[in-house]
């Protein structure tokens, strides 16, 4: 059974150790209809995030608070910056993966595969060759919620691996039923990719030669809820989303701790601040943060 503290569930002391004796967790805003997508830019220390269905990305800082980054967004979801500090996007409307220019001139990186129209891209991660890995399950075409309503045009919903400078698309898995969340390990020799269909899990390759994947296996089943989105700390340990808050896994897929989050479930986290230390909470409605004993592994 776990250790009860207000706002965590502790399975094990290496938990206990990553909260600070006055760790508190912070709303910052709330009014969403889904918050998901957090990325970092150390550069002015902020968070931009999407808000799906109301197909507009915030901005969040401590001294700015919250405002209205880009809408309409393209019914935007994941994020992340490449090797050069841009932003790289999943789109569900526009159904493409696309890179945000410094002048602020936003670009295709992909949008089909073979010919046919990608899904509807979700969750990203840029591997330190440049490469761009993304998940592309059909939540931005079941419905007009999150993008557009429309019939798949692929034979599945697949993880792909993208060459942005050549535009070179590859599939990397095609096993999965809806994959969606997605992170390296920090020394990128594991490669998570969350299940949101069925069996609800999350799965873990090896990298072999940076760009294929093999040893498919089951990292771990979270409950209650499914994982959606996740990252990992530099120690290798995956925070992920659940319904009840950020679930944390050490790397050998023992469950740590929990940290308990006041909303109907949680979407996607990732880690920001000066020492990468404070943990940004998509959260449903809400955004939220706490600063850890733990820092956040991705770059930049």
């Amino acid at each position: 059974m776990p250790t009860q503290r207000e706002g965590f569930e502790i399975y094990d002391d290496r938990f206990a150790a990553m909260i600070p004796e006055d760790a508190q967790l912070v709303r910052h805003f709330t009014g969403m209809e889904w918050a998901e997508g957090p990325v970092y830019f150390a550069e002015g220390d902020y968070l931009l995030w999407s808000d799906i269905p109301n197909d507009r990305m915030l901005r969040y800082s401590d001294a700015d608070g919250v405002s209205v980054f880009r809408q309409p967004a393209g019914y935007t979801n994941g994020h992340y910056r490449d090797r050069e500090g841009r932003l790289v996007s999943c789109e569900h409307g526009n159904r493409r993966v696309s890179r945000t220019e410094r002048d602020g001139t936003i670009v295709t990186l992909a949008d089909n595969y073979e010919g046919n129209r990608l899904n509807s891209p979700n969750d990203l991660v840029v591997k330190s060759d440049g490469t761009i890995w993304f998940t592309d399950p059909p939540y931005g075409i079941l419905s007009n919620r999150e993008g557009y309503k429309a019939d798949s045009e692929l034979a599945g919903c697949f993880v792909f691996r993208l060459e942005p400078d050549t535009g070179a698309l590859e599939v990397v898995v095609d096993s999965m039923d809806r994959p969606n969340g997605i992170a390296f390990s920090p020394d990128e020799s594991v490669l998570y990719v969350a299940d949101t269909g069925e069996p609800g899990n999350i799965m873990a390759f090896d990298v072999e030669d940076g760009r294929r994947l093999a040893n498919a296996r089951e990292f771990a089943v979270v409950s209650p809820g499914k994982s959606d989105g996740f990252r990992c700390d530099t120690d290798g340990n995956i925070f992920t989303s659940s319904a009840d808050g950020i679930h944390v896994y050490s790397p050998q897929a023992e469950l740590l701790g929990k940290i308990l989050v006041p909303e109907d479930r949680n979407a996607n986290c990732c880690f920001g601040g000066p020492d990468k230390n404070r943990l940004y909470i998509c959260a449903d409605k809400s955004l939220y943060s706490i600063v850890l004993n733990a820092r956040g592994a991705q770059t930049p």
